[in-house]
């Protein structure tokens, strides 16, 4: 099993920036992608970015350049640096990885973290 803890989120003013952290954890075989969700109250899940194992990166559109997403792969863990944050922006933020485990090293299986808050007031 693979474990996703987050941390970073919380409360920030228009205009302001927050970087969130995500280690993943656990009986890890290789990781194929890391990435940040999130779901606003009503909403569905929508992607905000991602990278892969060959270090390309996805981001919606509504965040480039304003977000960042970045990774050590040594730590197992992915950051998303986000600047220039707007009311918008306010949702819980989910992170995600495909990797495989020591169980099962053929095939990859997606895993969730527990999300963290990004609250951004106007």
């Amino acid at each position: 099993q693979v474990q996703l803890v987050e941390s970073g989120g919380g409360l920030v003013q228009a205009g302001g920036s927050l970087r969130l952290s995500c280690v993943a954890s656990g009986s890890i075989f290789s990781i194929k992608s890391m990435g940040w969700y999130r779901q606003a109250p009503g909403k569905q899940r929508e992607l905000v970015a991602a990278t892969t194992s060959d270090s390309s990166t996805n981001y919606a559109d509504s965040v480039k350049g304003r977000f960042t997403i970045s990774r050590d792969n040594a730590k197992n863990t992915v950051y998303l640096q986000m600047n220039s944050l707007k009311p918008e922006d306010t949702a819980t933020y989910y992170c995600n990885t495909r990797a495989t485990s020591n169980r099962n090293r053929v095939f990859a299986t997606e895993y969730w973290g527990q999300g963290t808050q990004v609250t951004v007031s106007s």
